[in-house]
């Protein structure tokens, strides 16, 4: 487009009646400066030098990493060893230099040297990809003003407090700017704030009216090189929607508000360019304001997992303290006797003469050689299962998008089993649940409804109705609705209008009556006609060429009024032109006529507001006729209609319910003719008002609208489709099924919200809504303490009504603005709305800011316990996803802010249904399993060492080489568990899709409660004592060899080490419900791994290895029998509990997932259909939103119609 271009011929139009009159006069500085004086941020504007005593402000750079090149190694190993088992593994490490340690210093070193070396350069990694963000957007480039007029390209990090910035079309802003100059001359600009709000309709911005910057030409800003204006102004805030201040210019005052005022990340649209100053920077800007600080985020079971540890500690320090003191005791009571020992003589080990002393130098050596009750490689095992999952997660192709190419990311791997707890899932709306595309669908028009196609939300619901019905068929009892009776019910014919058409974006309406201009045939043609002409005339948008298709599109400050333009032009009433005080449209009435131009004249335009609620335009037509056009919300408008306007009321009414039903979003239409009189009196009155100076003049203007709105002739009602990304409706209501709680946090208006939670079965008809709202009047006279007493009182009074209600299936549902949140999340009132909330069945905040989402999650979070989900697709969601336990970023058209804040990343809001029910269910069941076995297999290794201590006089003396105690962690038994975190599955992903309310196992904990670790850990004690006295009672005290010899310490150790690894892999092997080759060749492959160690090992030369050790197994334990016997005794006996309680349980007393296991095996999917279905309705959580609910309701309601019209039928008893 030209520079201008068509915008451009708009100057000061009465097309902005309302929005440029309303900009302050200013003053002169003298008589101002009482008044405006007193704002603590002074800016002096395009000055290179600036006085010595101007403050400093933040520089534009931006860094979200957590490490600097410097402070990484000590920040990095201070968390690690702010672990408690990595410190004592630290000091562990550190002693086994000395002569405490029972064992060689690799066997400690080698491994914590792993495990931090991991960790660290995990974290390294993750905070480079945050670095390189960060790089990207500093390094974005921008037109600053240097001197005469003259702009220099600069980066964002370079830009400063002052500078007057050149930003073009379609580019961000790089400060938080104040808007000094556009292309336009009226000073208009438009803004679309997708990043900061989430919403998609342009925001109209202005500069001063009254500062008379000269026009822009092609010699360039000339004028800029003298312009030093001084800005004082509000301190940085995180409001959005606020500002306050006044720049002070040529002798001269200017007060400031919001309208001028260009938020960074925000982009300039429909507009050539515009200047301005720069007033906040970097971390002062507000979309820097709204973003929230959150630590590391761990997920329960880690936590969890370090309570175990703590209790491992604690057995640890009581088992030393008991070696301790035995040794104690045997030096005073025992050692004196053994005369070999030398014992007159004070050794390092101990000294009879002071046997305390001797106690506290065991006491170290039993903490080190206990130590492997607390497992040193679980943390960098379960960090390598974690990527490994993480991995499955990011090439599951059913988390693939096909149009966009893109897959999902889990971009950090800490929080995989979480996926598998998540209680309240918490969701923008623009972007995330929805497309950002309206649909005209439907109208009513004279009372008359108008389109056949169903919506997505119609759609689906018959869908789910009739298969519901078929179910319930195949074991109906006399009397239930048949399903042919259903069937008919809920399909709606399309009256053979079948035929595939083209779609065009923005209009789904397919009705023969009215297309074709076959509405000329209609009864109501007259008010047909009107329809149309208002769809076509009342509405603020622009035409505009697309450069490279040549077609015209509309740019409207709403999604809804692009829809609006093109279903007009669909009809045959084209919008194609607007002037300074007209619009032109392109008008076909017959198919036989060729097309004629009208020009409507524009006399006066009363915009739309969220607190108007709607918009009227008033109008002269060709013949003279002056007329009022006005469209808005259904209750504002009926409310306006004269007495003989209410023709079409109750059936515009019913329609516009059924609409509701549907998803739609609805709006009414009304006209009211008007004769010159009355409407020169009012605009007379008008225009006073508009040039008027005084507190009063807003209320005057809104006034003189509400007149003029009144004795409107209802037309008829639009109903357009808020397009929702695939498969949203099916996605809420498997996640509803699945026991999941849903809240909509969103910056659009409440009646956006509120339609949306309709098209996403959030909400329905019979669904009571309570609406916590604050009126504008209260909000701008009362105290701050007055309003809060008035939301804790209406929050007290809709707590008492869900609390007392009396039909189960009347759900209520909570809707709050932003205002009111402001007040409702402080401390004193904040528990009182949560628990509001939580009794709810849906939760919908609207016009809320991104620091309120993030605070919203933080209560949910903090205050009930339960793990939370955020999820977006835009800049304004990264604080509520940062605070979330976990958050989801969706690569949507807002930018990457979100995904790059994110935990995981996805396509579409839909496939957080796969990553939840199958991935978050598979991994929160692998890594608890994992876990438990951890601990499970390190007591059952760590308590023999006990015994056989206590059995040797607490000698501090081990029975196993140190090369096996340094293997078994590392290597012998790590591939197996490994294999279980990576691959385990209870159920494959279809089962987890068709039966949702598996996915409680993971919100109730029922993998990780103490009474199963206790399980585990009873476990361990039990296998390390048949270990232990099985062979020592094989081994001991007679001979086991054809020679006659006995066994010594060493093979005793060895016996009992190939018992430990038969034991622990058996184990394995039993929990295992998904064995692939992967696991059993772990499995039996770390067996046989042990004996190839054991048999090379004991060839090695005896100055490499101890000296009993050599050819201990073709020698030795080889040819024994004893060896093979007590391996397979106390593997049996170690694993014949577990298959004991498994098989009980199973029996008498399964879990859901045993269930579908044997109905999976005896293939009941397959065999019996009707009892398969049936176990699925049965299996899923009882809810009160999605698609099921409202087929539910739909259901009840059917029912109950039929049994009231069989009782009118049945005869009645004489």
């Amino acid at each position: 487009m030209a520079k201008g271009g068509i915008r451009a011929k708009l100057r000061r139009s009465s097309l902005y009646t309302l929005a440029n009159i309303r900009s302050k006069p200013s003053y002169k500085k003298e008589e101002a400066a009482g008044e405006l004086s007193g704002y603590p941020r002074v800016i002096h504007v395009n000055q290179p030098v600036v006085p010595e005593t101007a403050p400093i402000f933040c520089s534009n750079y931006v860094s979200t990493t957590k490490y600097t090149f410097f402070n990484f190694l000590p920040i990095a190993l201070f968390e690690q060893f702010n672990r408690v088992a990595n410190f004592y593994f630290l000091v562990a490490a550190g002693l086994t230099f000395t002569d405490y340690a029972p064992f060689d210093w690799p066997s400690q070193v080698v491994p914590l040297a792993l495990v931090v070396g991991f960790s660290l350069a995990k974290e390294l990694y993750e905070d480079l990809q945050r670095y390189w963000q960060d790089k990207a957007a500093n390094r974005r480039d921008t037109a600053v003003h240097v001197g005469n007029g003259v702009f220099k390209t600069k980066q964002w990090h370079e830009v400063c407090v002052g500078d007057i910035v050149n930003v073009k079309k379609d580019e961000f802003f790089p400060a938080d700017l104040l808007l000094l100059q556009s292309s336009y001359e009226d000073g208009m600009s438009y803004v679309e704030t997708m990043n900061l709000d989430g919403e998609t309709n342009l925001k109209v911005k202005r500069a001063l009216q009254n500062l008379s910057l000269p026009v822009v030409n092609d010699d360039g800003a000339s004028h800029f090189g003298n312009f030093q204006p001084m800005i004082r102004c509000e301190n940085p805030n995180p409001n959005l929607y606020t500002f306050m201040g006044n720049l002070e210019y040529d002798g001269r005052i200017y007060p400031l508000d919001p309208a001028q005022l260009l938020l960074r990340e925000s982009k300039l649209k429909n507009t050539e360019y515009i200047y301005g100053a720069v007033v906040f920077t970097g971390n002062d800007t507000k979309v820097m304001q709204n973003t929230t600080q959150s630590g590391s985020k761990r997920s329960k079971i880690e936590l969890q997992m370090d309570k175990i540890i703590y209790l491992l500690f604690g057995l640890l320090i009581l088992i030393s303290i008991v070696s301790a003191a035995g040794f104690g005791l045997s030096v005073r009571n025992t050692v004196p006797i053994w005369w070999y020992l030398r014992p007159d003589v004070a050794g390092e080990d101990f000294d009879v003469n002071d046997f305390f002393v001797s106690a506290l130098r065991h006491l170290v050596t039993a903490l080190m050689l206990y130590g492997y009750l607390v497992p040193i490689s679980l943390y960098v095992s379960i960090e390598a299962v974690k990527i490994l999952q993480a991995s499955f997660i990011n090439s599951d192709l059913h988390l693939y998008d096909d149009v966009t190419g893109t897959p999902a990311k889990a971009r950090t791997s800490n929080l995989n089993e979480q996926l598998g707890q998540v209680d309240t899932i918490l969701s923008d709306k623009t972007g995330t649940l929805t497309c950002n595309q309206m649909d005209f669908l439907k109208c009513s028009i004279a009372g008359c409804p108008y389109g056949k196609r169903l919506s997505e939300v119609e759609l689906a619901a018959a869908k789910q109705m009739a298969a519901q019905m078929e179910s319930h068929d195949s074991d109906s009892s006399h009397g239930s609705v048949s399903s042919s009776a259903s069937l008919q019910a809920i399909t709606i014919s399309n009256n053979g209008n079948t035929e595939k058409k083209e779609s065009i974006k923005g209009f789904s309406f397919q009705d023969d009556r009215l297309q074709n201009r076959n509405w000329l045939n209609e009864p109501n043609s007259e008010f047909i006609l009107l329809f149309f002409r208002i769809l076509a005339v009342c509405h603020s948008a622009i035409p505009e060429i697309n450069e490279k298709t040549g077609e015209l599109t509309y740019e409207a400050e709403s999604p809804d009024e692009g829809a609006f333009l093109v279903a007009a032009r669909e009809f045959g009433f084209h919008f194609i032109k607007r002037t300074q005080n007209s619009v032109v449209i392109r008008e076909t009435l017959s198919m036989n006529q060729e097309p004629v131009e009208k020009e409507y004249n524009i006399l006066t335009l009363l915009d739309f507001t969220s607190k108007r609620k709607r918009m009227s335009v008033i109008i002269r037509d060709e013949t003279g006729q002056l007329l009022m056009f006005c469209k808005g919300a259904d209750t504002i408008i009926f409310d306006r209609l004269a007495s003989n306007g209410k023709m079409f009321l109750e059936a515009t009414t019913k329609n516009l319910n059924e609409y509701g039903d549907a998803g739609l979003r609805t709006l009414a239409l009304a006209y009211k003719k008007l004769d010159e009189n009355e409407y020169s009196n009012w605009n007379e009155k008008f225009h006073n008002a508009q040039i008027a100076s005084g507190p009063d003049r807003e209320d005057m203007l809104e006034e003189l609208s509400d007149a003029m709105e009144r004795g409107l002739t209802l037309v008829g009602a639009t109903a357009v489709e808020d397009k929702l990304q695939k498969g949203v409706p099916q996605c809420i209501d498997r996640l509803a099924l699945a026991g999941l709680k849903i809240w909509v946090l969103t910056g659009d208006k409440m009646e956006t919200a509120i339609n949306i939670g309709f098209s996403c079965s959030l909400l329905r008809q019979g669904m009571k809504q309570i609406c916590i709202v604050v009126s504008a009047e209260m909000l701008a006279q009362d105290a701050k303490d007055v309003i809060k007493v008035n939301i804790l009182s209406q929050i007290t009074a809709a707590l008492q009504t869900v609390k007392g209600k009396k039909d189960p299936h009347a759900p209520f549902a909570l809707i709050i603005d932003g205002k009111t949140l402001t007040y409702a999340l402080e401390d004193d009132i904040k528990f009182q709305f949560l628990n509001l909330a939580i009794n709810c069945a849906s939760v919908i905040c609207c016009r809320v800011s991104p620091k309120q989402k993030a605070l919203v999650v933080r209560l949910v979070k903090e205050a009930t316990g339960r793990t939370t989900l955020g999820i977006g697709d835009g800049a304004n969601d990264v604080g509520m996803i940062k605070e979330a336990d976990i958050g989801i970023g969706i690569s949507g058209v807002e930018g990457m802010q979100a995904v790059m804040a994110s935990d995981f990343a996805i396509a579409q809001f839909r496939f957080l249904e796969r990553l939840l029910i199958v991935h978050g269910h598979w991994c929160y069941k692998r890594i608890s399993k994992m876990i438990c076995y951890f601990f499970y297999k390190n007591i059952t290794l760590a308590l023999t060492l006990f015994y056989f201590e206590a059995q040797a006089g607490f000698s501090g003396q081990m029975h196993y080489d140190d090369w096996y105690m340094l293997l078994y962690n590392v290597f012998l038994t790590s591939c197996p568990v490994l294999a279980l975190g990576v691959l385990e599955k209870d159920v494959n992903a279809e089962i987890c899709l068709q039966f949702p309310a598996l996915y409680q196992q993971g919100p109730k904990n029922l993998f990780f409660d103490w009474y199963r670790i206790i399980g585990w850990l009873s476990n361990g004690v039990y296998a390390s004592l048949v270990i232990y006295l099985v062979n020592m009672r094989i081994f001991s005290p007679e001979s086991f060899r054809k020679g006659g010899q006995t066994a010594d310490m060493y093979v005793i150790g060895t016996a009992m080490f190939t018992s430990i690894i038969w034991v622990v892999n058996v184990q394995i092997f039993l929990i295992s419900h998904y064995l692939t080759r992967v696991q059993l060749h772990t499995i039996w492959g770390s067996i046989v791994v042990w004996y190839l160690i054991v048999y090379i090992y004991g060839t090695l030369p005896v100055s490499w290895s101890a000296g009993n050790i050599y050819h201990q197994l073709p020698e030795v334990l080889g040819p024994a029998q004893k060896f093979y016997l007590s391996t397979i005794l106390v593997t049996l006996l170690c694993n014949m509990p577990y298959l004991v309680h498994i098989s009980y349980q199973r029996c008498y007393n399964p879990e859901d997932h045993h269930v579908l296991q044997e109905m999976k095996n005896l293939k009941k999917d397959v065999t019996d259909k009707k009892m398969w279905k049936r176990e699925q309705s049965k299996a899923r959580q009882e809810t009160e939103i999605g698609l099921s609910a409202r087929v539910d309701a739909k259901m009840r309601y059917m029912k109950g119609k039929m049994t009231r019209r069989y009782s009118t039928l049945a005869p009645r008893s004489p």
